[in-house]
């Protein structure tokens, strides 16, 4: 499975526990640069383990720390200082921000939507988000999740009214079995999974209805180790860059790489290798052919949506109403030219 977007709450007493532990295993520049990942390895992370596997860090001079998925979400690893960078999504990546995590987005990984609104391929009432009016959304929890169904199904006539079930990573078993009518995956995962499994599925493209592009899956970092370790940082995303760059090039050998380094992960090649090419034709360069690399107007797109939707809170917990200067929530200073 894939990872969501899950709700941020930035609780003051947690962060202050993880920043102490962090501190407290601090050794400076022999420390490992550590990553959190947002789920298992999966193909939104064919850069870092292409990365690792090409020996693109040992090039640099970098020791590389991947840690293992656990409950508390990246965002929150690397706002506290318990990681140095992770795994983000510019939904999540949004309200933590907002809430007071210190964080930057250094790397765009997928320059557009990966995810989309889907329904079973069978499911002949349904031919456009409109037809989703009074159905069963299965989802994931997040805040901006949905509005952002609502703002696509009003787009294409319909009301935007429908039932929702939180239901995380069971929601596609849900799907599957009828229990719900629409949910939101991963094309590069759970699409593929889906026809893989002989349970295809009909999907509804965001932008086609008029909804802003987004950086679907992003890399983050703590913005306070970003300015205190410059090469470093540099050094690191421009590594992870490369990595992305063969997984554009060269998809079948970066997916051959993630399986290698994580062999107990994967019970299908075909869901890695099709992945893989769906993120190489479609979804890691930028119009220009760049890898990584963001812009203000992306930003203020989809999270100015956000914004509007009365959602995202600031540090006290109370909405905010004013949005932000996106283009300092980002740099493309760490990525190669």
């Amino acid at each position: 499975m894939l990872s969501r977007a899950r709700p941020v709450v930035l609780l003051v007493a947690l962060l202050l526990v993880v920043s102490a532990c962090a501190a407290a295993g601090q050794t400076g520049a022999d420390r490992p640069i550590r990553v959190a990942l947002d789920w298992t390895p999966n193909t939104n992370h064919l850069g870092l383990y292409a990365a690792q596997q090409a020996g693109y860090f040992r090039e640099a001079g970098l020791d590389v720390e991947f840690l293992p998925y656990n409950a508390t979400s990246p965002d929150t690893l690397v706002g506290a200082g318990a990681a140095d960078f992770g795994i983000s999504f510019q939904d999540s990546f949004t309200y933590s921000k907002a809430a007071g995590a210190d964080i930057t987005s250094v790397m765009a990984i997928l320059q557009h939507w990966a995810s989309a609104i889907a329904v079973r391929a069978d499911r002949t009432d349904i031919r456009s988000p409109r037809d989703l009016d009074g159905k069963i959304y299965a989802g994931f929890g997040g805040p901006g999740e949905v509005p952002k169904m609502q703002a696509v199904i009003r787009a294409d006539g319909g009301r935007g009214e429908f039932r929702t079930e939180v239901l995380d990573t069971a929601a596609y078993e849900a799907l599957y079995a009828g229990r719900a009518d629409f949910t939101e995956p991963f094309l590069n995962v759970e699409g593929i999974e889906a026809t893989l499994r002989n349970e295809p599925l009909k999907t509804f493209r965001y932008t086609d209805y008029g909804f802003p592009d987004a950086y679907n899956v992003l890399l983050a970092g703590n913005s306070t180790w970003l300015r205190e370790n410059p090469d470093r940082a540099r050094a690191f995303v421009q590594a992870v860059q490369r990595g992305y760059a063969l997984a554009a090039e060269k998809p079948a050998e970066a997916a051959r790489m993630l399986k290698e380094a994580n062999p107990a992960a994967f019970t299908s090649d075909a869901l890695v290798d099709q992945g893989a090419q769906m993120l190489a034709r479609d979804f890691l360069r930028d119009e220009q052919g760049r890898i990584g690399y963001q812009s203000a107007q992306r930003w203020e797109g989809f999270s100015g949506f956000l914004y509007d939707t009365g959602t995202v809170a600031g540090p006290d917990g109370a909405p905010v109403t004013g949005k932000p200067d996106f283009s300092t929530w980002f740099t493309n200073d760490f990525l190669a030219p």
